[in-house]
């Protein structure tokens, strides 16, 4: 007899606050569990549409209205905790959604968290980041020397060199779901490790980085990466933005989403370039330096051309060594 069919509606919404991206979770509703992002059930009845059920339930979970918001993905693998209390098999249809982060009405439990916190490979803005180096390639080395034969050892270590770098592949940074995927295959987040416990028993292995319930971990991931690459032709980071703002914070929102840092006026020139901005002729003296002018977004280059993103200048490859 197959089982019943449900769509669940989660959503990962996303802010920067100075140079860090965060976002917003709330106390998942099994106890002892690890937050997770907005979610709940479609309602078929009350819900005319997939997007309206979930701003429906981000604004009963935190008190949020949302704007800009756009659909990432179906996920419904079905070992990848996606059955709910009733044994029902659950379509999770998950979006993104960017924002200022805002404060939000109390009483609810919701709080941002950092983006680097759950995801802590992902940050390269000071170089390889320790948890990198000191725990995930080392891990890693022993799951490629782990394979059944060569060819499954060589295969890993394609795959491992592919996604977290090496010296002939470099770093790629919108792989972050790739990222994910393989440390979940290699047993390297708590999430593996508590899918496997469900039928094995035992202790769940913490891994690395902040655990999510559910599987919003890689929702998120996949959030993240669908972001860094629409930034390269699409204005989402004015989304992310006050109305008027400097350049050095505009580069530094950019930054904090990509995990690396840009070369400062190729950075300027690209932007202006693409006449993206315009000046406010107002000047911000609240920058620990000389006043710097704000700016504004052009919103006419939406209409002057069909993909007016950021680009990404210089952006590094980030030579990694070979586990």
């Amino acid at each position: 007899m197959s089982r019943e069919l449900r769509v669940g509606l989660h959503a990962a919404i996303v802010a920067v606050t100075g140079e860090q991206p965060r976002v917003l979770t709330v106390p998942d509703l099994a106890a002892n569990l690890p937050a997770a992002l907005p979610f709940g059930p479609l309602d078929p009845d009350q819900h005319r549409t997939l997007e309206l059920g979930l701003r429906a339930w981000v604004q009963e979970q935190t008190g949020m209205e949302l704007a800009y918001v756009e659909q990432l993905y179906t996920f419904g693998d079905r070992d990848r905790a996606s059955s709910d209390a009733a044994g029902a098999r659950v379509l999770a249809v998950a979006y993104l959604a960017l924002v200022r982060e805002r404060q939000l009405a109390e009483g609810r439990g919701a709080a941002w968290e950092s983006v680097y916190a759950v995801l802590p490979w992902e940050d390269r803005r000071q170089g390889e980041p320790d948890v990198l180096r000191d725990q995930i390639r080392p891990r890693l080395a022993t799951w490629v020397r782990a394979g059944a034969d060569t060819a499954m050892r060589r295969s890993r270590r394609g795959r491992v060199d592919i996604t977290f770098g090496s010296e002939s592949a470099g770093w790629d940074s919108e792989r972050v779901l790739d990222r994910f995927e393989l440390l979940y295959e290699a047993g390297l987040v708590a999430e593996a490790s508590r899918d496997q416990s469900r039928s094995t028993g035992g202790t769940p292995d913490p891994g690395v980085g902040e655990p999510l319930a559910l599987d919003h971990r890689r929702i998120l991931a996949t959030a993240l990466g669908r972001l860094r690459g629409k930034l390269k032709y699409r204005p989402l980071v004015f989304e992310l933005l006050p109305e008027t703002f400097t350049l050095l914070r505009l580069q530094h929102t950019v930054e904090a989403l990509v995990g690396v840092r840009l070369h400062k006026q190729n950075f300027r020139r690209l932007v202006e370039r693409g006449r993206l901005v315009e000046g406010t002729g107002r000047l911000e003296s609240a920058t620990g330096g000389r006043p710097a002018e704000l700016f504004r977004f052009r919103r006419d280059v939406l209409h002057e051309r069909p993909a007016p993103g950021v680009g990404l200048p210089g952006l590094p490859h980030g030579r990694s060594r070979r586990v």
